[in-house]
Order: structure tokens, then C-alpha cells, then sequence
């Protein structure tokens, strides 16, 4: 039983502005980073719905919102709480007008949602067995092309073995036919699907205490179904584990498509699908890197780009970077969203921000909207309009 018991009301001048050094961001020449929308406390999955809403799930924060850019000037202008006090609900999801929501261990979807963000409507409970544990339980959601909606279910560990775990799931839109998809996937929080072959890609978070650079991080591609990545046997495709690897060989595992530097804690990835950005960067892969915690040296904390050709990758590169200044950091990247006008917005749940990033020529009428004055500068809050309270 849901209730919806209150509305909330915020005001802009009971808030503050603060500065992020935004200026120390670099990327490709033409290429300008602002700020979309502030005050989104561990802002980090991030959809859009049909009419252009874009909703933002958080971890630890339980929130979930809806920004508006109504003046069409690149920054939010409206924020709705659609619901909150939810059990980390990391994973959102958009299709046919509903909004799906996954906690721990349940994905509730709100109907008709964009004509109701004053008043959210009640949620209805689509699936309510999935694992309660927390270790590695906030879950990454996503409809694919074929109209399943894929849930990742992570490891309760650093390194173990056990059933039903270290998967990628499955099922219809309204919670029938649930099945395993691909498994052997440690702690997978971002996946995406290629725009042409229409195929599976995320990205995987390796093993802890192997040491500063072992084992790598991934990128992996499954084309089909029933695929082992090779969680706990094998990391990145040519790491034995200590333990579970004892008698194992890694050739029988799917290896990644990519492996990253070890650490960088990889989480969001999209293929590029907006016209904006020049044609190289067209249907290839993004991936927010979240960055490291248990490195001598901090790695990630940086936006990377993976080009593809004939469907595999042939380089990868730094595209925005300094978020990491030497061993501090001051911001951690974690989601990206493809814009209908073809900007590039990210999360960072470290600052409660969302970032845009345009490309545009001098000549361009966008060239006035980079980093300068007040874009760096955290919005004063935009004010909460009516949104309701969700309450177990």
C-alpha cells in the first residue's frame, strides 16, 4: 500500500549558489561544458520521457525527480519530486508514458507520469522478489529494443559464488516471462544497446584487493543470449581469481570488448545518437568513469570514448577530464543522456549536478553558451513544485 501524504513547496531564496570550477574541465576542441540543473542531491541515472522530461534517480539519497527546460535555454527551469524516502532507487526506466522505478528490491512504474508531475500518481508494485541485499543491490534499469525491460542484478560481495546473482536479467513490460539474460557480470550498474545491430553492451566493475592494477575493468558486448562473462572465475578476461579461479581457464569466458584501467569504477554508457557532435563521434560509446576509491593513486573521474569499427573497439580515449586535480577530486561523473537537440547531459552524485555538454562552430549561435560566468555557477535552487512524498 502506497500513500501520498504531503506536498512540497521549495523557494529559491532559501537556497544558495556555490561555484564549481568547471574551467578545468577539457575536452575536444569546440566542445563546451555548463550546467543543466544544481541541487540534486547524488544525482545519477537519468532518462527522458516522451514530452522531453528528463527524471533523475538517486542511491542514497532516495529520491527521484523530474527536470523541465521549458524556455528551451539548455538549463532546467522546473524540478518535481516525484517520489522519495525509496529504498535506493538508482534504476529508472521510460516507456509508453510510464515510468519505472527500481529499488532494491522491487520496481514499481507510474503511469501517465508527465501529465502528472505536480501529483504524481500512485505507483503500482510490477515486480517485488528481486534480491534484498544491499552490497551491490542498487539496480540499473533500461527497456531494449526488443521491449524487455533488463535489470542488473550485482554480486552481494566482493568476490563469491552464489545462485542467482551476477546477472542480467530480464522481462515483458508487465512482469511476466523473467529469465536470465547473461551472467558472470560482478557489478554492472550501465547498459546501453548498439543503435544499428540493436546488441547489449555494459560496463562491469572488477574485484577489489588484487592490487593497484589488476584486475581491469570492462566493457563487454553480448550479442546473445546466455553469455558468461566469467565472474568469479576469471576478471577481465585474463586475470585467474586466486580463489575461484583454481582450475579455470578464461578462454571459456566471454572477455570484454574493452577492458578499462583497473579501478576507474565504469558506470554509464550510451552510443552517441544526436546530430550536434561531428560525425566521429556518431554511434560510438561514451562511458562515465566514477573513479576510484581503493588506489594508491586515484584513477577514472573522467568522461571516455570507445570508437568503434565493424562493430569493435579500436581505441579508447580520455574526452572531458578534470574532475580529478593530482589525488583530489572534485567531482565524480557517473550517467550520461542523449539530448533531443543532440547535447550530451552527465551526472555527477558527488556534487548534485547535471552537466550539458554542446559542440558548436564559431560561427554557431550556441557559441555564447559555454563555461563563463554564471554557467559554472550552481543555480540557486529551482523551485520544488508540487510533488508528493512516497510512503511505504
Amino acid at each position: 500500500m502506497f500513500l501520498i501524504i504531503f506536498f512540497l513547496v521549495g523557494c529559491a531564496s532559501n537556497l544558495f549558489a556555490r561555484e564549481l570550477p568547471l574551467e578545468k574541465i577539457k575536452l575536444p576542441p569546440g566542445f563546451k561544458i555548463s550546467l543543466f540543473a544544481g541541487n540534486l542531491p547524488n544525482a545519477r541515472t537519468m532518462v527522458l520521457g516522451e514530452n522531453k522530461t528528463v527524471f533523475v534517480g538517486t542511491r542514497t539519497a532516495g529520491n527521484v525527480y523530474a527536470l523541465r527546460d521549458e524556455n528551451k535555454d539548455g538549463k532546467a527551469d522546473k524540478k518535481y519530486l516525484i517520489a522519495s524516502g525509496l529504498n535506493m532507487p538508482n534504476g529508472i526506466a521510460f516507456r509508453n508514458g510510464s515510468l519505472y522505478v527500481a529499488e532494491i528490491d522491487r520496481i514499481l512504474r507510474f503511469d501517465g507520469i508527465e501529465k502528472n508531475l505536480a501529483h504524481p500518481p500512485q505507483p503500482k508494485i510490477l515486480h517485488d522478489d528481486l534480491p534484498i541485499e544491499t552490497h551491490h543491490g542498487w539496480r540499473y534499469i533500461d527497456f531494449g529494443p526488443d521491449d524487455w525491460l533488463y535489470i542488473a542484478i550485482g554480486a552481494p560481495c566482493n568476490i563469491c559464488l552464489e545462485a542467482d546473482y551476477a546477472q542480467i536479467r530480464r522481462m515483458r513490460a508487465d512482469g511476466a516471462d523473467k529469465e536470465v539474460f547473461a551472467e558472470g557480470i560482478r557489478n554492472s550498474v550501465g547498459f546501453t544497446w548498439h543503435p544499428e545491430t540493436k546488441e547489449l553492451w555494459f560496463t562491469d566493475n572488477g574485484r577489489d584487493w588484487l592490487g593497484d592494477d589488476q584486475p581491469p575493468g570492462e566493457v563487454n558486448h553480448a550479442a546473445k543470449k546466455g553469455q558468461h562473462f566469467g565472474f568469479p572465475y576469471c576478471h577481465g578476461g585474463t586475470v585467474l581469481d586466486p580463489e575461484y579461479g583454481k582450475g579455470k581457464s578464461c578462454k571459456n569466458y566471454a572477455p570484454p570488448a574493452q577492458a578499462l584501467p583497473a579501478h576507474v569504477a565504469p558506470l554509464g554508457i550510451i552510443f552517441y545518437t544526436g546530430k550536434q557532435f561531428p560525425e566521429k563521434y556518431q554511434n560510438q560509446i561514451f562511458i562515465a568513469e566514477h573513479g576510484s576509491w581503493n588506489r594508491k593513486k586515484k584513477s577514472g573521474y573522467k568522461i571516455s570514448l570507445i570508437e568503434l569499427e565493424e562493430n569493435k573497439p579500436v581505441s579508447y580515449t580520455d574526452f572531458a577530464i578534470g574532475w580529478k586535480q593530482g589525488e583530489e577530486a572534485w567531482g565524480r561523473p557517473a550517467y550520461l543522456l542523449n539530448m533531443p537537440d543532440g547535447s550530451l547531459l552527465i551526472s555527477d552524485d558527488k556534487n548534485g549536478v547535471i552537466y550539458r555538454i554542446t559542440y558548436q562552430t564559431k560561427n554557431s549561435p550556441l557559441s555564447q553558451r559555454g563555461v563563463r560566468g554564471d554557467l559554472n555557477t550552481v543555480p540557486p535552487s529551482i523551485p520544488l513544485q508540487k510533488g508528493g512524498r512516497l510512503i511505504k
